[in-house]
Formats: C-alpha cells, structure tokens, sequence
C-alpha cells in the first residue's frame, strides 16, 4: 500500500500540478474568447432563466426538469470543499488564494457551460430507456475517441466510491459528531438507509431530494455566513484589498500563519481548491444536465454558467471571508480545513456558529453522496451496460458506511479515509484530461451552437 500511495503521490503532483491548472484555466480562457464571453452576455439572462422559469413545463426531450437537473449538480458540487477546501487553500496559500479561486471561477463558468452544452447535445438513451450523456459520450460520438471515453468513464467510476461516496459519508458523520456528538457509525447506519431510500427510485427520485434539499442547505449556510461576516463589516474591503495584493507579491514579511507563502502557493491552492469545488473542466456535472427536458443545448449550458456562481463565487467567498474577517486565520495558524472554518464561526456565534457549521459540513456531504450516485451508474453503465446498477447500488450503500465509520472494521481506519481521499483526489484529476481534449476538439462546435441559439433567441424562435 505505501508503494501503491507513494505512485498516486507523484500523479497526484502531475494532475493537479502547475501545467494541469494552466491548463483547466486556460481552455476556460480559450473558451471564453471562442464563445464571445459568455459568462457576461449571459449574466442577466442566466438569472432569468434559472429562477424566471421555474415551476414552467418546457418542451424538448429529457427525463427531468433544467432546475433539478442543477439541483441534482449543485448537491454534487456544492460539498466539504466549500467549508473544508477554502480554508485549507487559505491556510496554505494565504489570502492571496481567494483571488486566484475567483480567477478560476470566472473562466470556470464558461467550461462548465460547454460542458453542459455538448452533454446535451450528444446524449442519448439506455437500454433501459434512461438519457444518459457526458463526457464519454461526447469522445464516443463527436470525437471518435472511444478509448478515451472508456478511459474516463473509468476515472469517473473508481474516484465516485471515494470522492463522491465514503469520504462524504466521513464528513456527514463528523458533521453531526463535531455539533452534536453522535457516534459516526450511528451516522453512517442513517445516511445509508436515507440513501438507499433515494437512490432506489432513480434519477427521478434523487433530483425531487435534491431540489428540496440543494435550495434549503444553501441559504441555511449563506445566512450563517453573512452573520459571520457582518459582524466584521470593516474588515471586508481589508479582506479583498489583501486579496488581490497577495495574489501577486510574496507575504515573507507579515507575521503569523502567513509567513513564508509564495506567490506560488497563492496561485496553486487558490486554483485547486476553486475547480476542486465546482468542478468545472472535469466533466461531472454534464452528466446529470444531459437529462434535463430541453429545446436546446445552450439553454441548459446557462444552468452551468449558475452552478459555478454559486458554488464558487458565492458559497466559497463567503466562507473565505468570514475565515479573513474573523482574524482566526492568523491568530490560529496552526488550524486548517474544517477546524479553521469552524473557529471562524465559533469565535462570532459561540455555539450557534457550531451547529450551522455542522449541520451545513454534514447536508453538503449528504448531498454530494446523492448527486455522486448518478455520476458513478452513469459512468459504470457506459462501461459495463446497465446490469451493474443493482450491484452498484449494493456496493453504494457499503461504502457509506464503511466510510462514516471506517475505524469500527479497519485496524487503522483514518489511514484508510486518507488513502482513499488522496486516491480518488487524483482520479477525479485524472478525469479533467480527457474531458478537456473533448473540449478544445469540439470548440468549433460549441461556437455553432451558441452562434444558433442567440440566432433564435433574436427571431424570437427560442423564448426565455
């Protein structure tokens, strides 16, 4: 196992490197130019969209609603590393990060539209009378690339027992442990069964969860943290102006946990963290937007432009700022992930801070755990048909609980989380390969459909 640790290591180092970043930033960037920036021509229109039509029945093919198609996204992408991921990007690259991770987010928008907007495009039935799209389709049929989309359904399906399922399932368990004290393996046992409650039904069943839930778990955290932050009001535009001053100048010279980071770390943890959380140019989320009921590609591509909005720009910030706010980042530099976080609402809210933080690690995690499903039977039907997703579903609900409870059946049960984390960590990289190849061949594609749709939009053949 340390051989096999020490390999993922220096993958890990490849994958989420300098060049890889440059890379997922940069066909966010090439994208943008290509599609004419999309992310503010569309601002306003995506607004509109999301909430304007809501409750609306559209017209098109597709098995469930755009809004709980994004729904069903945002619970994946909307997760620990919101709360845990920001405050080890600050930690470990100084305020500096929050600017890179914004940076990121803005040309995120973008891939996560044109993601969306070929999984769309290129999708296509089961078997068993299911959409299903994505990446490996996108390979498969518009690229002529099948060994690459084996290859990533492949990535997508190991790093989803992982990333998606036992390290969240941990998360939730130390949620309610951390607020509440509640054994993990009493959590896990509950979130197993409400799991298997729900992915039982299906897609259908897990987006009508997730469009209840995804909603009420945002704005439960969001309040929490604007209290945070409003308890801090003068410290904001300090919060920022440091922001963007660290992003580009080495902090050698200030004291505490900021001491010795470099431009470097700024610019990498800021980036990692930022795509890590939305998860845009590596081809998750597409596969539950290619389910949605719509009349055209480009319309569904907004909702992505949304989920990377909210999850980065809005939900990560905020926590970014109640973390810089607060002052715990430097008078607690020995603290990081979910215990900085937690300090930063702790030290305004006292107990109440406690429990949102809690309450909100843990429903993220959930969440995630459900709109993680989807992506893994998408992944191991395009591998292994559909007669896998009985015993996908068995193996799911395992993973749940070997995960919140671990060290109950493992001699070292924390090394096993570790080691499962940091191996899904870099297949869910690995991922990011080849969906980006899908992306740059098919750019002269995503120009045509959006050179289509505001065509239609203006002869008022497309209503929004």
């Amino acid at each position: 196992m340390q051989e096999v640790m020490r390999i993922n290591g220096i993958i890990n180092g490849i994958v989420w490197g300098p060049w890889m970043l440059a890379l997922l930033v940069g066909t966010g960037v090439y994208l943008t130019i290509v599609l004419g920036v999309p992310q503010l021509r569309y601002f306003g229109l995506m607004f509109k969209e999301v909430f304007g039509n809501l409750g609306k029945k559209k017209e098109g093919e597709g098995a469930i609603s755009s809004f709980a198609a994004l729904s069903t996204a945002l619970a994946s992408t909307v997760g620990t590393g919101n709360i845990a991921g920001v405050a080890t990007a600050l930690h470990l690259g100084g305020p500096g990060a929050l600017f890179w991770m914004l940076v990121s987010a803005v040309f995120g928008m973008t891939t996560k539209m044109a993601e969306v907007t070929l999984a769309v495009r290129f999708r296509e039935k089961d078997e068993l009378g299911n959409w299903r799209g994505g990446t490996m389709y996108i390979l498969d049929k518009a690229a002529g690339q099948k060994w690459l989309a084996w290859l990533f359904a492949l990535f997508g399906f190991l790093a989803s027992f992982g990333i998606g399922c036992a390290v969240q399932a941990n998360s939730t368990a130390e949620g309610f442990n951390l607020g509440f004290g509640i054994p993990n393996i009493y959590t896990g046992v509950a979130v197993a069964v409400l799991t298997a409650l729900v992915i039982i039904g299906g897609l259908k069943r897990i987006s009508e969860v997730t469009t209840y839930l995804v909603p009420f778990m945002a704005i439960f955290y969001i309040v929490g943290a604007i209290l945070v932050v409003a308890t801090h009001t003068e410290q904001i535009v300090p919060a920022f102006s440091n922001a963007v001053k660290y992003a580009f100048s080495d902090p050698m010279a200030m004291p505490g946990a900021i001491a010795g980071w470099a431009v470097k770390a700024a610019i990498t943890r800021g980036i990692a963290r930022g795509v890590f959380s939305n998860e845009a140019g590596l081809g998750s989320a597409p596969m539950v937007h290619a389910t949605a009921v719509v009349d055209h590609p480009v319309r569904q591509g907004m909702y992505g432009l949304f989920e990377v909005f909210t999850d980065t720009i809005v939900i990560c910030t905020l926590t970014a700022l109640a973390i810089l706010t607060s002052g715990v980042l430097t008078g607690q530099p020995e603290l990081s992930g979910a215990k900085l976080s937690l300090s930063a609402f702790e030290a305004v809210l006292g107990g109440t801070g406690t429990m949102i933080l809690s309450v909100g690690l843990a429903l993220f995690a959930f969440s995630t755990i459900l709109g993680w499903y989807w992506y893994s039977e998408t992944c191991g039907t395009y591998i292994f048909g559909t007669k896998v997703i009985p015993v996908l579903k068995i193996l799911w609900i395992a993973f749940i609980v070997l995960g919140a409870a671990g060290g109950v059946f493992l001699g070292d049960g924390k090394a096993f989380l570790d080691n499962l984390w940091d191996m899904a960590d870099t297949l869910n990289g690995l991922m990011a390969i080849p969906n980006l190849v899908a992306l740059l061949i098919l750019s002269g594609e995503l120009r045509k459909l959006v050179k289509d749709f505001d065509e239609k939009r203006r002869n008022g053949t497309l209503k929004i």
